[in-house]
């Protein structure tokens, strides 16, 4: 799992051999089940996850029950909720584990000692910041600019295979559409695409 890791960041950073073993000894391997809460809301996040196998939803629950999914983490992304974990807050949101995954988790007191000790530990943080921050404002921008049809063929264009693999209710929720709108659409892509499902 660490090559994986490692693979991955050797996209934003360049170290020496000595400096790789130093980063991946505090990455934590964590097995995870279908459903596994990490972060209960109003905890505060003691971890950054590095997805290798399976997916993580960072979801907002309000007062009637009623989830909101805020995002999805896949293979070889990096997430958590990064308010919480940032500012030692609780944190309004919750972290679950939608498939069996297998991750790696690195506590806040080792990304501090990775961001001090670590030349470009910084520069490559903030350009993961600013990904998932501007991946973040453009569903929003989507969520609010967009009507439903047109969000769900984004996802078919970016992910098709987002479509087999979550339950539709967390696509539904993703898009912010209901599981009612979400049969439709799928419905009228199966007739558009000549594939009929037995």
């Amino acid at each position: 799992m660490h090559e994986i890791l490692k693979s991955s960041l050797a996209n934003y950073i360049s170290l020496t051999g000595e400096q790789w073993t130093f980063v991946l000894r505090h990455f934590k391997p964590k097995v995870t089940k279908r459903n596994e809460i990490l972060l209960e809301k109003e905890k505060t996040g003691q971890y950054i996850y590095f997805v290798v196998k399976g997916c993580l939803r960072i979801f907002l629950v309000n007062d009637d029950g009623q989830e909101s999914t805020r995002m999805l983490i896949f293979e070889g992304t990096f997430g958590t909720a990064f308010p919480s974990f940032v500012l030692r807050q609780p944190s309004a949101a919750a972290i679950q584990s939608i498939e069996a995954s297998n991750l790696l988790q690195i506590s806040y007191q080792d990304f501090q000692t990775l961001l001090e000790k670590i030349p470009g530990w910084e520069k490559m943080y903030r350009i993961i910041l600013e990904k998932a921050y501007i991946e973040s404002i453009l569903r929003i921008e989507s969520l609010i600019s967009m009507d439903s049809k047109e969000r769900y063929n984004i996802l078919m264009e970016e992910n098709p295979k987002l479509i087999q693999r979550l339950p539709g209710k967390i696509i539904a929720d993703y898009l912010g559409i209901s599981q009612e709108t979400l049969s439709r659409l799928k419905s009228k892509e199966v007739r558009k695409s000549g594939k009929f499902e037995c």
